[in-house]
């Protein structure tokens, strides 16, 4: 009887075949990039025809469109994860980029450059999602850090958090930051600690060399 309950649970959380095409295309296109992937390498990859693609999505823009927000809900859920069960809003900062580029593959893609020079208006409104849900957190955490005195208490949360999400965007810009000289892991990591080191207070500083001096020995 206990057998048949967990069969019949697992049954029913299986994902339909339009959330199936959704996750392979996703590993597609992290792995090869949107305009790379063709409907026929989705359909190949998961042995179906064409047609049943067709049937869910009207066109691959519709699918990227689909396969994109999905990623986005679905980062934004593990960042508010993690944004519950944190010590304290640097090692936050940290989690949340290590969960981040995990999710995107390490960005060995870029699928917002791709986005934004391919699909632009999937692309503008991806824009205006992140920047609702990048902005609340990060004033959170920041308005966190002045209440447990890592970071200074004059700081303004409004125009920081501003300047964090316009400073994570610029650094994806590939003719400023173009991918031959600068890795996207090493990018994000100098920008956090370039952020980091403008706001905490003594304590936050004890607090960020910590996390510096750790990930230097991993990487080194």
């Amino acid at each position: 009887m206990e057998t048949l309950f967990v069969f019949v649970v697992s049954f029913i959380f299986l994902p339909t075949m339009k959330e199936q095409i959704i996750l392979k295309s996703k590993e597609l296109f992290l792995q090869y990039g949107f305009k790379s992937v063709t409907m026929d390498d989705i359909a190949n990859e998961m042995g179906i025809s064409k047609k049943t693609i067709y049937a869910h999505f009207e066109n691959k823009t519709k699918l990227i469109e689909a396969t994109t927000f999905f990623v986005f809900e679905s980062i934004c859920d593990g960042i508010d994860h993690i944004c519950d069960i944190s010590e304290n809003p640097i090692q936050e900062l940290y989690d949340i980029k290590k969960f981040v580029m995990s999710c995107l593959n390490d960005e060995k893609t870029s699928p917002q450059y791709q986005l934004k020079k391919f699909y632009p208006h999937i692309f503008e409104a991806l824009q205006k999602k992140q920047f609702e849900k990048m902005n609340g957190s990060v004033k959170e955490s920041l308005e966190k850090g002045v209440e447990t005195g890592v970071f200074r208490k004059n700081i303004d949360t409004e125009f920081t958090s501003r300047m964090y999400f316009n400073g994570m965007n610029g650094i994806k810009d590939k003719s400023i930051f173009p991918s031959q000289e600068f890795l996207m892991p090493s990018l994000i990591e100098s920008y956090l600690e370039y952020h980091l080191r403008a706001i905490v207070t003594e304590k936050g500083l004890k607090l960020l060399n910590k996390f510096i001096n750790h990930n230097s020995s991993i990487n080194a």
